[in-house]
């Protein structure tokens, strides 16, 4: 299905008829059915969203490039949109970005009942000083390669390098999301842990290396009321490395709750 929020059609489906209402906000560049299976955690009682960030899947693209508060901003109105009043959130990676500035907002036009933060994004590592000298390095080289005059000597040269820097997600980026992606990781959410007063569970794969399991002991000893389920042997997907048992988890959190 499809919806227009703010001019922009956005692409989404929702799952199940019940009262209750979960919201799944993806990750970076993924589609939303790569989270079908995250549905499958939710009984008949509950009504299950998914939809496309602008700028992925099937939505269409920003006009210009986004920090975090945008999207959050874009997603109270894609809330308003759908006449959803309270929902649970759960956040994977990118989407975990935006449910923790939502939660530290004090004017949202929806509650916040829970949340479920999956191998979130929102940590800023902690660089060495020899990663802060290759940084230093790669933008003095980069600042001399692009120069024009060089650049006109040495187009194809200097092109494919630049086509082979930066992360997986950035390379494949379009120019607008590139720097959406700039403005999102040279922010570090930290301080805003504590802020999140809801009932929060996070599910990590301990070999993630995007957002390591250290990230999510910092967010279980950041905010209040989380508890942390480690899935071993997983990366930044773990819930679809180890289906059976993040299932088994989530119908066992909200079964209690």
């Amino acid at each position: 299905m499809n919806i227009t929020v703010n001019g922009y059609n956005i692409s989404y489906k929702i799952t199940g008829e019940g009262t209750r209402t979960a919201v799944m906000l993806q990750g970076w560049g993924t589609d939303h059915s790569i989270y079908d299976l995250v549905a499958k955690a939710f009984d008949e009682n509950w009504r299950f969203v998914q939809f496309d960030l602008p700028g992925f899947g099937a939505s269409d693209e920003p006009k210009e490039p986004w920090c975090v508060d945008d999207y959050a901003d874009f997603f109270c109105d894609f809330m308003k949109e759908l006449h959803i009043e309270k929902a649970t959130l759960l956040g994977h990676s990118y989407g975990g970005r935006i449910i923790i500035k939502l939660a530290n907002r004090t004017n949202l036009p929806f509650c916040i009942e829970r949340i479920v933060l999956m191998d979130s994004a929102g940590i800023m590592p902690k660089r060495s000083f020899k990663q802060k000298l290759s940084i230093r390095r790669y933008k003095i080289k980069k600042k001399i390669l692009n120069n024009t005059v060089i650049h006109a000597l040495f187009p194809e040269v200097i092109d494919d390098w630049n086509s082979r820097q930066g992360s997986e997600d950035y390379r494949r980026a379009t120019p607008v999301m590139k720097s959406t992606l700039v403005k999102s990781v040279n922010e570090d959410l930290t301080d805003l842990l504590p802020g999140i007063k809801q009932d929060t569970l996070l599910i990590w794969g301990d070999k993630d290396t995007a957002t390591p399991i250290s990230d999510a002991k910092l967010m279980e000893e950041k905010i209040q009321n989380s508890g942390l389920c480690i899935l071993e042997g997983c990366g930044h997907y773990a819930f679809l490395e180890k289906p059976a048992q993040f299932l088994n988890i989530m119908r066992s959190y909200f079964k209690e709750g």
